[in-house]
């Protein structure tokens, strides 16, 4: 494709993003390159960079479309994109030519406006919070309570690309195999800094069809998720539960540090999401894992209260944490969303707790960076529950890499540790 080319591409899938309502832009994104197989991959990775840095800025650049007194549209998104990021007015115009595959011409009101934008930068002094921040007006307050003064330095790291992380399944392998592994595939890995398990990978790489992944020597995981993994200190001799089970990331990672002994039950609302753990169990050679679909009415969890060591909550939150990977998300939350997800964290967490024995440990996460879906959530359950306390992080922090905080959770953002917000709370059952 021409560069032209890559442009109105881009133009049509923001346009097709827009309008698909809630439905993710990465499953929009899949859709409209695998109706045009003829895209190559390069010329992929150039649309979707373009369409991923205009969804990460789309406050910003409606404000600026509204300050020169221009209509917001995918078409002008991008131009408007390509002017803050340093382009001339001329080449704007010529890439804007309307000739074979370019975007349609500018009209001279649109050139005039858009010429407005030269020298000037993404963020504007007049910018409120939430439009610098990229969020909506009603969760600052939220974000303010979690990060203070460093709010805009935290959002601000929400605009960066993801890394690609990978865990090696030492079930298969070492790290250093893996590393060999991808190497020989064309991939380059390097040591993540805190998981012991993890690699890191910069870019976007067709990991999944080599054969590192299909043999089972790596997953795809955060490194933070790796970290709530870690800190769960599942250990082979232990009967443990995944409660939010899903697809089996978690699960996986659990299986390995159990040496693949011991005994996991993955639970799940969603039976689709059981039915797809079973491909990855098979793949990482796991084999001490059974599922449990938790229906209405199930009174699985009753008549095995208090037999588990571990209890792993891996709960529905938000996904504030996510952001940098699904900037489309951010716009698409509500306030209603967040008070439907806090009572049922409350509902799950006080549920499935009471499956930890006396000694036993429950361990609470999310992908949040919100105070309502962490730190609060676990001041009532502990006020509701006095059977159970927190456990200071620096004092179960297995290493070898310096424990990532000093107090009682693992709270994690991608400004200070790179990888997804995530937050977690280890919580012993003492009675």
């Amino acid at each position: 494709m021409t560069p032209a080319a890559r442009l109105a591409a881009s133009i049509e899938l923001l346009a097709a993003v827009d309008s698909a309502g809630k439905r993710p832009a990465d499953a929009v994104a899949n859709a409209y390159f695998r109706d045009r197989r003829y895209i190559g991959s390069g010329d992929r990775r150039a649309v979707s960079e373009r369409v991923w840095t205009i969804m990460r800025s789309k406050r910003r650049l409606t404000w600026w479309l509204h300050h020169i007194n221009l209509r917001p549209g995918s078409r002008l998104f991008v131009a408007a994109s390509l002017m803050l990021e340093g382009w001339a007015i001329t080449g704007l115009k010529q890439s804007f030519s309307g000739g074979q595959f370019a975007p349609s011409p500018l009209t001279g009101e649109e050139s005039s406006a858009l010429s407005k934008l030269d020298g000037r930068t993404l963020i504007h002094p007049a910018m409120s919070d939430a439009e610098a921040c990229e969020v909506p007006d009603w969760i600052v307050p939220s974000l303010q309570a979690r990060f203070g003064d460093d709010l805009r330095l935290e959002m601000a790291a929400m605009d960066a690309p993801a890394t690609l992380d990978l865990r090696v399944n030492l079930l298969s392998g070492t790290r250093e195999q893996a590393i060999a592994a991808l190497a020989s595939e064309g991939i380059e890995a390097k040591i993540s800094p805190i998981s012991p398990w993890g690699l890191r990978v910069e870019g976007r790489r067709p990991v999944t069809t080599g054969a590192a992944f299909q043999s089972g020597l790596v997953e795809i995981q955060d490194e933070g998720s790796q970290l709530v993994a870690l800190i769960a200190d599942a250990r082979p001799d232990m009967r443990v539960v995944d409660w939010c089970a899903g697809a089996g990331g978690k699960t996986l990672a659990l299986a390995m540090t159990m040496l693949n002994r011991g005994h996991i039950v993955a639970c799940d609302v969603h039976d689709k999401r059981l039915e797809g753990a079973v491909k990855r169990l098979r793949r990482a050679g796991v084999h001490n894992v059974e599922r449990h679909l938790i229906e209405p009415g199930d009174k699985w969890a009753k008549r095995r209260a208090a037999s588990f060591d571990r209890v792993l909550i891996d709960a529905p939150c938000t996904g504030t944490g996510t952001w940098r990977r699904n900037p489309d998300a951010r716009m698409r939350l509500r306030p209603e969303d967040l008070s439907e997800l806090v009572e049922k964290q409350h509902m799950i967490l006080a549920t499935a707790a009471k499956l930890a024995k006396p000694g036993g440990r429950v361990i609470y996460a999310t992908c949040s960076i919100l105070r309502e879906e962490n730190e609060d959530q676990i001041a009532r359950f502990l006020a509701e529950n006095p059977e159970f306390r927190v456990l200071n992080l620096p004092d179960i922090w297995p290493g070898p890499a310096a424990c990532p905080g000093q107090g009682p959770y693992l709270s994690l953002t991608p400004r200070l540790h790179n990888t997804d917000g995530f937050f977690s709370a280890v919580l012993e059952r003492v009675a």
